[in-house]
């Protein structure tokens, strides 16, 4: 909200991937389409969970066929206590 964006004006999306039931309540609640937590679910069934350091991978895959220049993309890794860090990303 203080930077004036919505779910929607989010090219990129880097999420942990948890487990499955987190990107399904992630694109429930902010009403992702599938396709913008695709890199996660790759990440997950190719690699599994490998705690937060999995947005790491995802950002490397996402780098490599990265959005348009000026577009934004937010990372969002999970820890113990369901703690949360944001980052928002720009290309």
């Amino acid at each position: 909200a203080a930077h004036d964006l919505k779910p929607r004006d989010v090219a990129a999306w880097i999420c942990h991937p948890g487990g499955p039931r987190i990107l399904d309540a992630l694109t429930e609640e902010l009403g992702l389409p599938d396709a913008a937590l695709a890199a996660s679910r790759r990440a997950l069934a190719a690699t599994g969970n490998l705690s937060s350091a999995s947005v790491l991978q995802i950002l490397r895959d996402t780098c490599a066929g990265p959005p348009p220049p000026g577009a934004a993309g937010l990372m969002i890794a999970f820890g113990p206590g369901f703690s949360s860090e944001l980052v928002l990303l720009a290309w």
